[in-house]
């Protein structure tokens, strides 16, 4: 009888996840005339910089959202149940809103002529580098750099790390916490060879849900960096919906796009590896 309630999840994983993948692969390997071809991979050696590119910012993402998070969780973990309430519903109210109106927003706030220029004017911060420093411009320019497109990523995933870090703090038992003090462990080392280390799954989960979308994006790179900072999933998506339509090189683009991410998720979970409980009795 249980076993039938997991019927609906595996038509939806074979329907939503193995068919689109099945179908980037057969799109991947064959040409325009269904036959089979590797020719469609020989173009890949030209876009290292693209990968790069993707890769670096993903990277950097990344590791704001952790340093952010991490510190976020940490502090509503330690809250009465009350406050953490409050605090996961601020965390999650921008998530309520549409992805893309989001995106707008911040598009609003960064352009040439948007908030943070106009403050910038009214405290007088341009006309200061004007005439000290030969700035030319009236407004520093924010918007399609590469810095903007980093921001809509910790923006728009900065949640991704919170939430799972949090998850396994607040099921820290807090015994492990009270012996280490009564041991005479001063406070950063009981985060550090205590909390942190049984933190390490909640970590681990939150860079892949952050780093994971981070180096697959294209709306956030397309309104923020306005084209001129080309990621990977740019260049999938030009392949598919762009002028240059070639669903055979977008797919197989993918395709290599996909097994450079399961490498990384390899890797990351090479650092959990079910010692980080045992790391956190050590003193």
């Amino acid at each position: 009888m249980k076993k039938s309630f997991a019927y609906p999840y595996g038509v939806w994983l074979a329907v939503f996840i193995l068919a689109p993948i099945l179908m980037v692969v057969v799109y991947a390997f064959h040409n325009a005339d269904g036959g089979f071809t590797l020719h469609n991979f020989s173009y890949l050696p030209g876009f290292p910089p693209i990968f790069g590119r993707s890769f670096w910012l993903a990277f950097l993402s990344t590791v704001v959202c952790l340093v952010l998070g991490y510190p976020m969780a940490y502090l509503m973990s330690r809250l009465s149940a009350s406050k953490q309430s409050l605090c996961m519903m601020l965390i999650m109210l921008p998530m309520w809103i549409n992805f893309l109106l989001r995106t707008y927003a911040w598009m609003s706030i960064l352009e040439n002529n948007g908030f943070i220029n106009q403050f910038f004017r009214s405290i007088g911060l341009i006309s200061f580098l004007q005439s000290h420093f030969g700035y030319s411009l009236d407004y520093i320019p924010l918007i399609n750099t590469q810095g903007a497109i980093v921001l809509g990523m910790v923006y728009n995933f900065l949640p991704f790390m919170v939430l799972p870090i949090y998850t396994v703090l607040i099921k820290l038992d807090r015994k492990l916490i009270e012996a280490a003090q009564d041991l005479g462990a001063p406070t950063h080392l009981v985060f550090r060879r205590v909390i942190f280390p049984l933190s390490i799954p909640g970590v681990i989960s939150g860079i892949t849900m952050v780093f994971v979308p981070s180096v697959s994006t294209f709306v956030i790179s397309q309104m923020l960096g306005s084209g001129k900072n080309l990621l990977v999933g740019d260049l999938i998506d030009l392949q598919f919906m762009g002028g240059a339509y070639n669903p055979h090189l977008g797919s197989a683009i993918a395709l290599v796009m996909i097994i450079l991410i399961f490498i990384c998720m390899w890797i990351m979970n090479k650092f959990d590896d079910g010692s980080s409980e045992e790391g956190g009795l050590l003193l």
